[in-house]
């Protein structure tokens, strides 16, 4: 079955960086994520700006996007890994800076457990940079009790 010939699904991509000028980087790649064939954006969140967690390095900017897609989840992954290789991603070490990182957070209702992708990301529930921009988009994603476990991380709202 193609990609044009598959039901659309909502997916949510949260968005990072830290090197070089941030802030253009994620607004680039919103962009850059609406021109992919078989994507649609749908919303963005505000940007924010994050200290970095469980790594060093310049604070953060972060953002969620959600999608439309009529791409598999790793077809859409390959995708977003692409777009991180074009921003000059570099994986030198675990949680290293980076130009830009793309982190598929959920794919529909679906679960998938694989050696290349697990959905939802396991870790999206600890972090405030992912749920707060996620719950300015889509409030019925959060719960109250997950942002109330992550409020002593540092964010604002740029």
């Amino acid at each position: 079955m193609n990609a044009s010939a598959r039901p659309a699904v909502t997916a949510y991509v949260a968005l990072g960086a830290n090197l070089g000028d941030p802030q253009a980087t994620l607004l680039t790649a919103m962009n850059d994520l609406a021109l992919i064939e078989g994507v649609s954006l749908i919303k963005r969140s505000s940007l924010y700006q994050t200290a970095p967690v469980d790594a060093s390095g310049p604070d953060y900017v972060n953002a969620v996007v959600e999608l439309q897609t009529t791409l598999t989840a790793p077809a859409l992954l390959a995708q977003l890994q692409a777009l991180e290789q074009g921003a000059g991603r570099q994986r030198s070490f675990h949680n290293a800076p980076r130009t830009l990182d793309l982190d598929l957070l959920t794919y529909g209702d679906g679960y998938i457990s694989s050696a290349a992708l697990t959905m939802p990301h396991p870790r999206m529930g600890e972090r405030a940079f992912v749920l707060v921009p996620l719950a300015e988009i889509a409030p019925q994603a959060v719960t109250a009790a997950q942002l109330l476990a992550v409020q002593s991380q540092s964010i604002e709202r740029l």
